[in-house]
């Protein structure tokens, strides 16, 4: 990959040198245009991640902590009261904005937690500190995203074929990514895979990102349709599928982008292998099961107008549009961490990594 766009790609999320603004790339603009946009208004925040400037459940969360750090610094001089309840109103207002990513609300309660436990301190030093929190939750996930990759890199063999489903690259993370991460990592170390992109309906973040940095990359990666997966399958050139994930609840049920229920299924009749890549951030232990998870459904049109140059059906035809579904657990191979590969039972592995960490 051309080192300055592999820098670009490695720095989606970023505070400006002056801590006053988030600079992201625009992903809505990709693969045409590298777009870089500079926020510090909270609709500025609120919209990049409804429009989905900025997506990727761990990129959110990162984007969250420097929103909130930036956002702070503009009522950093309030008494402490009236600070804290403007903080916890904006982070509300951030956190509505895509209800389904658990990284979302995550990141924001980490930074409240700053703010709660900055009574009686200066409310300078309490944003001070928000700024370091901020750059935490970055620094860790640039962690998360190696340890996952290596962990993911153990389940491959040098000549696989894998399949994916959505994004979740370094566009949606802070380095290698989750889903891709193992296959950028081997690849950098001399391993041969090629892999085959759903392109990813209603947004084609699949086609439009997915491909874009396995290409940049120098991997080999075959764009297909949806509809496509079980072709592919049955012609023997799946050796395991890779996706991501959005929201992963207790049993190991887990929400990601629409469609990889489906690619969970088909994975399932042919006998292959089909994993989770995710921070432990994305497991909500309170969801008990995916039934409990919101989905999130985003504008009809998009169905028959985005990405056409003349609308694909007739106006008064109905769409519904949901973001993503639920995959069952029963049907994943395994759920892969930065803490490790967990195995079914999930009720009991996912336990087992905050208890680990509770020790």
């Amino acid at each position: 990959m051309d080192k300055m766009k592999h820098k670009a790609l490695a720095e989606n999320v970023k505070l400006s040198d002056d801590g006053k603004k988030v600079i992201i790339i625009d992903q809505t603009q990709l693969p045409n245009r590298l777009i870089f946009l500079e926020l510090s208004k909270p609709e500025e925040c609120y919209d990049a991640i409804r429009t989905l400037k900025v997506r990727g459940a761990p990129a959110i969360g990162v984007f969250a902590g420097y929103a909130m750090y930036v956002l702070a610094q503009q009522f950093q001089n309030l008494p402490y009261g009236e600070f804290a309840e403007k903080f916890h109103k904006t982070a509300e207002y951030l956190d509505s904005s895509r209800p389904t990513a658990v990284n979302l609300s995550w990141a924001l309660r980490r930074m409240e937690k700053v703010v709660t436990e900055g009574r009686g301190i200066p409310v300078t030093e309490t944003v001070a500190l928000l700024g370091v929190e901020s750059t935490a939750i970055q620094r860790e996930d640039i962690e998360m995203c190696r340890k996952i990759s290596e962990y993911g890199l153990t389940l491959l063999h040098d000549g696989d074929g894998v399949l994916t489903h959505c994004n979740a690259g370094p566009l949606a993370t802070s380095r290698y990514g989750t889903s891709i991460g193992p296959i950028l990592l081997g690849h950098e170390r001399g391993m041969k895979f090629h892999v085959f992109a759903d392109e990813t309906r209603p947004l084609l973040q699949g086609a439009r990102l997915t491909t874009y940095e396995l290409q940049k990359a120098g991997v080999n990666v075959t764009l297909i349709c949806d509809n496509m997966a079980s072709i592919v399958m049955k012609n023997g050139w799946i050796n395991a599928c890779f996706v991501g994930s959005d929201r992963i609840a207790a049993n190991g049920d887990f929400a990601n982008k629409i469609g990889t229920s489906g690619v969970a299924i088909l994975a399932k009749y042919y006998g292959i292998p089909f994993y989770a890549l995710a921070p432990t951030s994305t497991v909500d232990m309170a969801c008990l099961t995916g039934a409990q998870i919101q989905i999130e459904l985003r504008d009809p049109d998009e169905i028959k107008n985005k990405f056409y140059r003349e609308p694909m059906a007739l106006p008064e035809v109905k769409c519904y549009n949901p973001a993503f579904d639920v995959t069952d657990h029963t049907l994943v191979s395994g759920i892969v961490t930065e803490k490790g590969i967990c195995r079914p039972p999930y009720t009991e592995s996912l336990a087992g990594l905050f208890q680990e960490k509770r020790g």
